[in-house]
């Protein structure tokens, strides 16, 4: 008989060592995360920080534009309601003093038994006296049906009301939604911010934000000079007329103030913010937000710019300063830099109005 012989091993295939080879890598690579010696997050130079760093406050600022238009509307739907609820709460207050009396009117006819009126012609001592009563009772009658009626047409009117502001405080809630979403974009890209001019040293983030010597909070230097004590140039063409003027002489004023995003004043300001309160304090009121700002006027050319005007940048229309004259304006930059004079030409141009 032929010896049984023992089968020989068969050499791994090409896919069988792909294989191990690929799970080998892959148990490799698990164990170096788990060793914590991964790779990390690529190293930006000081002007791809500068680079990104700009894109996210200019992307902060158009949400922060967006809230500001949300805010505006949700205090409108505030206002509304509120008003709504005042009007339900006087009808109502009418329409209880209304059932009252109704109410007294039916008690009265309830223990006069409601007999008959022939019966009581007949069994009455003095039938002239019975027959003025009668007919002053038909003429109660009739002031008793105007006010039952009175009462319905109360009732429809509170309905009405509270239906109106059941709406309202949906939209309000739709509002309040549309703020909280705005919030936390806003917030999340200058948390982003903050974080990559953390990593640059105090001199490497005065290059970055522009913004000349700067602590590593990114906030002025105590030391440095105080920019609202700027005087207005000398030589410029002047504003207009008196409202401009006054406009233009606020916002020297708050040269140094903090941009803070969705503040108004007075000593903090976003972009639109600072522009809406300049032309306040000249008495006359403008829109919150740039997107609205820019249609509060006549539009004007680059060429026609004159103190007062408006100017305004991005294509989304996300930034706004207060032109002064010579090709400089006074705006609320971002948050790592206080309200300040720059040259227009410094951000991408999209427009001007004058609203004065």
């Amino acid at each position: 008989m032929a010896a049984h012989r023992k089968p020989r091993q068969s050499p791994l295939s090409g896919h069988t060592v792909r294989t191990a080879a690929t799970l080998a890598l892959a148990g490799a690579a698990t164990a170096t995360a788990f060793d914590g010696t991964g790779h990390a997050e690529p190293q930006l130079t000081p002007t791809q920080v500068k680079a990104k760093v700009a894109r996210l406050y200019q992307e902060a600022e158009a949400a922060t534009e967006k809230y500001n238009g949300a805010k505006e509307k949700a205090d409108t739907a505030q206002h509304r309601l509120d008003g709504l609820q005042d009007q339900a709460a006087r009808k109502q207050q009418r329409l209880n003093t209304a059932r009252d009396a109704l109410g007294s009117i039916a008690a009265a006819q309830y223990r006069d038994g409601g007999i008959d009126p022939a019966w009581q012609l007949a069994l009455s001592s003095d039938p002239d006296h019975y027959l003025e009563g009668a007919a002053l009772a038909e003429r109660a009658g009739d002031r008793q049906a105007d006010a039952v009626s009175r009462v319905r047409d109360q009732l429809r009117e509170i309905e009405r009301l509270r239906g109106a502001a059941r709406v309202e405080l949906k939209s309000l809630r739709s509002r309040q939604t549309e703020l909280k979403r705005q919030k936390k974009t806003i917030t999340g890209k200058l948390e982003e911010a903050r974080r990559l001019l953390s990593r640059l040293t105090p001199q490497q983030q005065a290059e970055a934000t522009g913004n000349g010597t700067r602590t590593g909070t990114g906030r002025a230097s105590r030391s440095a000079p105080e920019p609202r004590d700027a005087p207005e140039p000398t030589g410029s063409s002047p504003a207009p007329n008196s409202r401009a003027a006054a406009a233009v002489s606020y916002a020297y004023a708050k040269l140094g103030s903090p941009y803070v995003w969705g503040a108004t004043g007075p000593n903090a300001f976003d972009c639109s913010g600072l522009v809406q309160a300049a032309y306040r304090s000249a008495g006359l009121s403008l829109p919150r937000t740039t997107y609205a700002q820019i249609n509060a006027g006549r539009r004007v050319s680059r060429s026609e710019l004159q103190p007062g005007d408006l100017v305004f940048f991005y294509s989304g229309i996300s930034h706004v300063g207060l032109y002064v004259g010579n090709g400089q304006m006074i705006h609320a930059p971002n948050p790592s830099a206080p309200v300040r004079l720059a040259p227009i030409d410094q951000m991408p141009f999209a427009g001007a109005t004058r609203v004065a």
